[in-house]
């Protein structure tokens, strides 16, 4: 196959290269970032594709945040492809304070009690705990409980999935003001370069067709 990869990674490395790539994250931003740039569209549309990205990225539907990135892209008429590289905003170093401050803003907001951070991960623990224990009750006599994962709804998710809409909103729209002029300064040059490069050209050729001639 032709895009078929020559060296086939195992599976510990591809989740590691998920938490930490071989480039490091620095350059893997400047890789996406570059590819926003030269997306062939509006630096608006390109710009509200950046902000559905972005905004996904502050939601706890992990799993679906492409789904729900190119469904808000339609909605805002935003590029579709620059939605889905711009999750990327969501990752293993930004989830935490994000998660953090989603959960904790939910909250407040909703009345509820505020836990620790060591409260938190101990709630993920045991939502994941319970959902490998229901997973084996499907073949053993064991019945399937719940409990966690309600805990993990009520104190976790519904407060991630409310609390993260303000600053969800706040980020994207100031990505998206910053977005719009540098998508369209660097298009600007880039099509200054290109008409640059295709000058030269005609200049080379022109000798010799009047040469031909």
């Amino acid at each position: 196959m032709v895009f078929k990869r020559r060296d086939r990674r195992a599976v510990g490395r591809i989740v590691l290269d998920f938490f930490y790539p071989r480039g490091g994250w620095a350059r893997a931003f400047e890789y996406v970032k570059h590819r926003l740039r030269r997306l062939p569209d509006t630096p608006q549309k390109i710009s509200r594709g950046i902000w559905a990205g972005v905004f996904v990225s502050f939601t706890p539907l992990f799993g679906l945040h492409f789904f729900v990135a190119w469904l808000i892209a339609r909605l805002v008429r935003g590029n579709i492809l620059a939605a889905l590289m711009a999750t990327f905003f969501g990752n293993p170093l930004t989830f935490p304070p994000i998660g953090y401050v989603s959960i904790t803003l939910g909250a407040w907001m909703l009345g509820l009690p505020q836990g620790t951070p060591h409260q938190l991960g101990q709630k993920f623990r045991d939502a994941g705990q319970d959902l490998w224990y229901n997973f084996l009750a499907i073949f053993t006599p064991e019945s399937i409980d719940w409990a966690g994962m309600k805990v993990f709804y009520n104190d976790l998710f519904f407060p991630y999935l409310v609390g993260g809409i303000l600053p969800g909103v706040l980020t994207a729209t100031a990505i998206y003001y910053l977005s719009v002029p540098v998508i369209a300064a660097y298009q600007k040059r880039r099509k200054k370069l290109l008409r640059a490069k295709l000058d030269q050209l005609n200049k080379k050729t022109s000798p010799a067709r009047r040469a031909g001639e």
